[in-house]
């Protein structure tokens, strides 16, 4: 008969002394990511742009959950960039053990104005495609490169994707339509984020085998809506469409977000896991 070793629960899933990176992390979600990280035990990095004003939310973290934590701004576009981040935290914590690429650009559809319909494929602007190609995917490889090579120095790492329940299934366009405006000019949900967070599964397969040799393990999460405030007209009809028949709350990924970053996951890699109230089961 096997026990189970006493404390093992909480050993699973502590990061003590661990390093965290979370691109995006002053952000709605990223935050909510850093956070459990950091009630875990890590030292979370938050990276985001200056505007978003990450050593504010880096010394949230801290007060909230005790463990030091560090607030960068950085371009995660730009190779350089990531490399004097990169020197910053090794020279402070000497170590990157996760990584959780969550930046994103996402435009709000609902912001379109009639007549102006950019968000549809034939008027889409190519600068804004390679925008949302640059930071949502460009920067998620930067980032895995460049973060990544140190978590190979040392034999073991996390690297982990968020992609979306739009990498799984096409966009539900019906969802942004608005009364009395002419079909060619009918709000959509954007091609870019579709292929960016599609392409995210690519990326997270391919650096699953490739680094799997060197103790690093690559995993995506594809998670679905969160409520921020939408309106009614819009979620009453999202919540038609999902079996929960809500949106998830802004702090209900944090479960699967530490569970993919630590040894609670140790034998999985490669993998997608869906939260999303069971809309892409339908």
């Amino acid at each position: 008969m096997h026990t189970v070793e006493p404390n093992r629960a909480h050993t699973l899933f502590d990061l003590t002394g661990r390093v965290a990176i979370v691109t995006g992390g002053a952000g709605l979600l990223g935050y909510h990511h850093g956070a459990i990280l950091a009630a875990a035990g890590a030292h979370v990095v938050v990276l985001d742009l200056a505007a978003a004003n990450p050593a504010l939310r880096a010394e949230q973290l801290q007060l909230a959950h005790g463990p030091e934590c560090l607030g960068l701004a950085a371009d995660i576009t730009k190779e350089e960039s990531l490399e004097h981040v990169r020197d910053q935290v090794m020279e402070k914590f000497g170590r990157i053990d996760i990584l959780i690429n969550n930046a994103a650009n996402n435009p709000k559809v609902e912001d379109q104005k009639p007549g102006q319909p950019w968000s549809r494929l034939e008027n889409f602007p190519l600068a804004t495609w390679n925008a949302d190609i640059a930071v949502g995917l460009t920067g998620a490889f930067l980032c895995s490169r460049v973060f990544g090579q140190e978590m190979v120095k040392r034999g073991s790492g996390v690297i982990l994707n968020v992609a979306s329940d739009l990498a799984v299934i096409a966009p539900d366009q019906r969802l942004y339509r608005q009364e009395g405006v002419a079909e060619h000019e009918q709000p959509v949900k954007p091609v870019t984020y579709s292929v960016v967070k599609t392409a995210l599964l690519g990326l997270t397969r391919y650096l699953s085998t490739y680094w799997v040799a060197q103790g690093v393990r690559v995993n995506a999460i594809s998670p679905g809506g969160v409520f921020n405030g939408q309106p009614e007209e819009f979620t009453s009809k999202l919540h038609a469409l999902i079996p929960m028949a809500r949106m998830a709350h802004k702090d209900e990924y944090q479960g699967a977000i530490l569970f993919l970053c630590s040894d609670a996951s140790s034998y999985m890699t490669g993998q997608n896991l869906i939260v999303d109230g069971g809309r892409s089961v339908l």
